[in-house]
């Protein structure tokens, strides 16, 4: 096996980058982290590569990207010779998504508005406007 850089075992790698052990576990079962060297007591070894994969995936994840999404971008960018017109095509779909979600929330957050206005806190729950609009 060829390390590059740190050898570390799942644990630093957990501190290193605040991700838990169970996303890490959880992010090489789906094929987003590359399969971990291991030691003779089974023990998973990382390098500096699966530090930078992980950030990578952690920051796609703070962007609220799918698992199936990150797969196509780390897909494309094991391919640097090829067009990046397809991760630019992903990007733009999931700005359309969060459009969408950002729509569906405001409505949602109109819903509960007009329900919260349907009662009053001097109201008995046989009363309570809440209740009754749930009951529609």
């Amino acid at each position: 096996c060829i390390f590059k850089g740190n050898i570390m075992k799942i644990g630093e790698l957990s501190k290193r980058t605040s991700c838990s052990v169970q996303s890490i576990r959880f992010y090489e079962r789906n094929g987003l982290l590359s399969s971990p060297h291991r030691m003779h007591n089974n023990y998973r070894l990382y390098d500096d590569d699966a530090l930078r994969e992980l950030i990578f995936i952690k920051q796609c994840r703070s962007l609220d990207l799918t698992i199936i999404e990150i797969k196509q971008l780390l897909d494309t960018k094991n391919n640097p010779d090829k067009s990046c017109s397809s991760v630019n095509n992903l990007i733009h779909q999931h700005m359309v998504d969060v459009t969408h979600r950002i729509a569906e929330l405001e409505e949602l957050k109109l819903t509960l508005s007009e329900m919260a206005s349907a009662c009053t806190d001097d109201r008995k729950v046989k009363e309570c406007g809440v209740l009754q609009l749930l009951e529609e």
